[in-house]
Formats: C-alpha cells, structure tokens, sequence
C-alpha cells in the first residue's frame, strides 16, 4: 500500500471518527492506566481480512485498511500504546497499553482552551475499540461498496493483563497465532483446542482488592513496562 494513499487514509480516519456507547464490565474502569488484551472479531466470522498461507497471515485490501485503522489509535490518542497485535482472517488481536501520563494539556494541541486534559478525558477501552471500527469499516464499506453494512461483531473480548508473566505468554500467543490457526477458537473449520485458551479461561473476573465498608476498591491493571 503506497504511502500517499496511507497518509490520505489516514486523514480521512481523522474525520469521520464517532463516539461509541461501551459494552464492557459496568463494575470496572476501563480508562484505568494499564495493559488490555483484545480480541475484534468480523461480523458472522467471516474470513475477509485475508488468508493463512504456508502458517503466514497474508493480509488482502480489507486487512491492510484494518491494520492502518489500528495504528491509527495511537496516533490519534496519546495516551495509547500499541504492543504486539496481529491481524488473522476473521479477527484481530492486540494489546493496548492506556497511559495517563502520556495525556497532552489542552493548550499544547493548539486549541483554543487553556485548561490541561484530565483523566477524565480518556476514552475507556470500549470507546477505544469502538473508534477503530468506526473508521475501518466506513472505509472497508467504501471499498465494498456497501455502506452502512457491519463489518464487525458489535461487542469484543477483553482480559485485564495482572502480570508479566500473563503480558509475556500473550504476546507469544499473538505472535504465533498464525502457526496454530487450525486450533484457533475463531476458526470455524478449527480441529481442537488452543491450549492457550484454557489458561485464559482461568481468568474468571478482573482484579479487585478487598471489599471495603463502602465497596470494592478496584486495583488498576497491571503496569508494565511496555516496549518502545
């Protein structure tokens, strides 16, 4: 994909990006600084982000609008980071880091207002992962000339990354997702299970410290050193 047409993609994402109601946890905060693991799915799982060839994802033009689209996040947002991601047939996994002190004031963004951004100006992830469907699908539609059609599944899947043991064994799971797509989950012709996926099933509930007398006193995730 030539670098004109990555750059005019890219303002055009810009522009057309809306807000979108969460769908995640109502007893967790999303916006907390820490690390997430996602996972976006196409809409009905069909296979139109591109193919598995010789265990190597070959992304086709949807997939390369979606992998512009989630670079675009962090470009867009300061407070996000991108860490390993990957783009299978049907889906996307990635990791995002949220990190509040990374928030530029407002008056450094060449607007007219004096007062600095505070944390209560980050989007929480659902608002995250919602603006990257926005602009990927409204330039995939284009594409396909089939606007107003969903081109994603409506909700995601999330996990809260605790430790780096669990940030570790993640990455080695996006990175080698393509060796193990004829076990992958969301693989409708998948033989077997991902053993991956039994230890993510262990996780039954995001973390939380103690029950207080007025209620739980939720721990931020985990904050690790992501990679530069």
């Amino acid at each position: 994909m030539n670098r004109p047409y990555v750059s005019k993609l890219l303002n055009v994402m810009m522009t057309i990006l809306k807000h979108r109601r969460s769908l995640r946890l109502s007893e967790y905060d999303y916006s907390q600084a820490g690390a997430y693991f996602v996972t976006i799915c196409v809409n009905k799982r069909q296979d139109l982000l591109g193919t598995i060839v010789n265990k190597q994802m070959q992304l086709n033009h949807y997939g390369k609008i979606a992998e512009i689209s989630w670079q675009w996040l962090s470009q867009a947002y300061d407070y996000v980071e991108l860490d390993e991601w990957i783009i299978m047939p049907n889906h996307l996994h990635g990791i995002i880091f949220i990190h509040i002190d990374n928030i530029v004031p407002t008056d450094c963004r060449g607007g007219s207002r004096t007062a600095p951004t505070s944390e209560s100006k980050i989007k929480p992830l659902g608002r995250l992962i919602g603006a990257f469907k926005t602009i990927s699908t409204k330039q995939i539609n284009f594409t396909r000339k089939t606007s107003g059609a969903p081109f994603w599944q409506r909700n995601f899947y999330e996990h809260v990354i605790r430790n780096d043991h669990s940030l570790n064994r993640i990455r080695e799971y996006i990175v080698t997702n393509p060796l193990q797509w004829d076990l992958d989950r969301e693989n409708p012709q998948a033989q077997g299970r991902d053993e991956f996926d039994n230890w993510l099933a262990t996780f039954k509930k995001p973390p939380t410290r103690a029950i207080t007398a007025v209620g739980a006193v939720r721990e931020p995730p985990y904050k690790a050193q992501s990679r530069k």
